[in-house]
């Protein structure tokens, strides 16, 4: 996949300068790599709806990039991209944060691959790619439950579902990122069965260009129940749905 590196658009740059990203050398370079990597094998099979680069830099790249100072700020060490798709929010972070060990988390086989590729090419050595689902390893109590510091989710689904993919693989007093949209505060209050199933609470939000990052906390261990089997918790959300209810 030789795809040449997209330049920065001169709107990704003042946006990124308004919200306070600085980048080092080589990163604008890297993250043009990936996106022309990504906007080429979109050609191939579905990895995004956005195939213009100048509306991906704004809506793929820094979009990503507004949870920078959230990690930041938190010293994480270990993050966990759930439902990585092509790369977003995960590899635009991995490469502006090469102290930070990220695990991009993909089901499907081809975009697990996508993810190897670009880590390959863009030598990411702080990168691991897990092609399975988030209910079968947030039962791994071996490898991934429980052991990251922060837990990141952008267009993973309905508050309830993200939180249960998601609690499990955070660390007690671990945080949980989410990119959602205006309609964040309802998607709160809906998910307040789940956030008490999971032991979890919502810090506050932070409102960006692009979007509304939620912060939750992870206060206790997650009962051993949670995460269900696979599709389960979709099919019946927590706190939504007959069933999706039940503690221990």
């Amino acid at each position: 996949m030789n795809a040449e590196p997209l330049e920065p658009t001169e709107a990704f740059l003042v946006a990124a300068k308004e919200y306070g990203l600085v980048f080092d050398a080589g990163d604008l370079s890297r993250l043009g790599h990936y996106l022309s990597m990504l906007l080429e094998a979109n050609t191939r099979f579905n990895l995004t709806a956005i195939t213009d680069p100048n509306e991906a830099w704004r809506k793929h790249i820094f979009d990503s990039l507004t949870l920078l100072p959230l990690l930041a700020s938190g010293e994480a060490g270990t993050v966990i991209d759930v439902g990585s798709g092509g790369g977003l929010p995960g590899i635009p972070l991995a490469i502006t944060m090469p102290h930070v060990k990220f695990t991009l988390l993909e089901s499907t086989r081809k975009k697990a691959e996508f993810l190897r590729e670009v880590a390959d090419a863009l030598d990411l050595t702080n990168v691991d790619v897990v092609n399975e689902r988030a209910e079968t390893i947030g039962q791994d109590r071996e490898q991934h439950r429980e052991k990251y510091d922060v837990v990141l989710a952008r267009a993973v689904g309905r508050m309830p579902v993200l939180l249960e993919l998601a609690a499990p693989l955070a660390k007690i007093e671990g945080h949980i990122l989410a990119i959602k949209g205006e309609r964040v505060s309802e998607e709160l209050t809906r998910a307040k069965p789940a956030l008490h199933l999971l032991h979890c609470k919502p810090l506050g939000t932070v409102r960006t260009p692009t979007g509304t990052i939620v912060i939750i906390q992870k206060q206790r261990r997650t009962p051993k129940l949670y995460p269900r089997r696979p599709g389960e918790p979709r099919r019946v959300p927590l706190g939504l749905g007959k069933g999706g209810a039940k503690k221990k």
